[in-house]
């Protein structure tokens, strides 16, 4: 929580992050007494009736008060990492939004397992905006349209179902907005939602006892499967027919995320599978280079992270929309909690190529990703105070040098 002060004047100044979110223009008072202050951008605070903080109120408590009082309007959630925005009609849920890219429409299609990721990639690259993206599909025949339509369904639960693992954010509700034409609406039920999210929550948990990680190999253990349900069946037969880890497993299967680790977990406790650690550790020119380039994306994230919160995030969106063949490289990844990417996975993307073209398009793909970050940091912490930040990371191109022998 931010500290402000509040001049004997009347003046306060917003944290620049704050500022730059909300944006310059007029505010408006929408309440204030003795013990706190609300305002909001004059246009849009008229229809703000709620707003407040999660902590001691959570997701389930707020989402069931507009149940139980039968309230219509927008609940948008800001969070560390991006936004969610659920609308209400007369209590139950019909539509939402998110900026997390793992839970977009097209993401959703790709988990699955209803379109590839090249043609996701084109259809993006030809999208103007989220709600074009989906037609792009269906006109170019990559994805039929009773996919797409499970497919936005299937998402909006899933945006929901994430909320309940947000243990802190902000929240505000606007009783006079409505989705836009173009936003499908769906009839769901707020209260079955609250229950599956909160179930979700705790099964993940039990998942985890055998599944550790979605980048875990599961193999089949040998034991006869005869009994099994053919879905159960038809999940086996994957297993055994290559090593996939859990997520490609998932999407081969044409499983959701969830109902597919339900199903894995089941195998694994009934002794038909096991799983088996991914192998991390890259050896050999390859593993140099990713260790450098993986040292520079930490220093980046310590210095940024802590005046950009939401630095992952806008990193995530840009790994996500890379054009090929950079999309190849960083294919499933997404930075983990010190900034750094999974050389595992990248290595594994990039098999079957030849040992020269994987150390030029490595270093490629990665010099797109450190410049996008260096822009963030003159953005985030100025020029003069990122200038020897960005100056030590440009020294990586120095050092690959070095290591591959040619000029970058």
């Amino acid at each position: 929580m931010s500290t402000l002060t509040l001049e004997s004047g009347g003046r306060m100044t917003l944290p620049p992050a704050v500022a730059r979110n909300i944006g310059a223009g007029p505010l408006a008072l929408v309440s204030h007494s003795s013990g706190h202050l609300l305002v909001a951008p004059a246009p849009a605070a008229a229809g703000v009736v709620l707003a407040g903080s999660l902590g001691s109120l959570s997701v389930a408590d707020l989402l069931s008060f507009f149940n139980l009082f039968r309230k219509s309007g927008l609940l948008r959630f800001t969070f560390a990492g991006g936004g969610k925005e659920l609308v209400f009609l007369q209590g139950e849920i019909v539509a939402a939004t998110t900026t997390f890219p793992e839970e977009d429409l097209g993401e959703t299609l790709f988990a699955l397992g209803k379109v590839d990721r090249d043609a996701l990639l084109r259809a993006r690259q030809a999208a103007v905006g989220s709600g074009a993206l989906g037609k792009i599909l269906v006109d170019a025949g990559s994805v039929a349209a009773k996919d797409l339509w499970l497919a936005a369904r299937v998402q909006v639960e899933t945006i929901v179902y994430n909320l309940f693992t947000q243990a802190t954010g902000s929240f505000v509700f606007h009783d006079d907005a409505t989705p836009g034409d173009e936003q499908p609406r769906f009839t769901l039920s707020t209260q079955n939602l609250i229950m599956e999210g909160l179930r979700r929550v705790d099964e993940r948990a039990l998942f985890r006892r055998h599944i550790p990680s979605l980048d875990a190999i599961p193999v089949t253990c040998g034991k006869a499967a005869d009994d099994l349900p053919h879905a159960e069946q038809r999940l086996l037969a994957h297993i055994a027919g290559g090593k996939l880890r859990v997520r490609e497993l998932l999407r081969k299967g044409g499983l959701g995320e969830f109902d597919g680790l339900r199903m894995l977990h089941h195998l694994a406790e009934q002794g038909f599978v096991a799983m088996a650690a991914p192998k991390v550790e890259v050896s050999g020119e390859l593993g140099e280079l990713l260790g450098v380039f993986n040292g520079a994306l930490a220093t980046m994230h310590k210095q940024i992270h802590p005046v950009c919160p939401g630095f992952s995030q806008e990193v995530r969106l840009f790994l996500r929309d890379l054009p090929y063949p950079f999309s190849v490289v960083f294919g499933d990844c997404a930075p983990r909690d010190d900034g750094t990417l999974n050389g595992g996975r990248i290595a594994a993307n990039l098999a079957g190529l030849d040992n020269n073209d994987q150390k030029r398009l490595l270093v490629d793909a990665f010099n797109e990703l450190l410049y996008m970050e260096c822009i963030i940091a003159r953005r985030e912490l100025g020029s003069t105070a990122s200038s020897e930040l960005v100056h030590r990371v440009q020294e990586i191109g120095r050092r690959i040098k070095g290591l591959i022998g040619r000029e970058t």
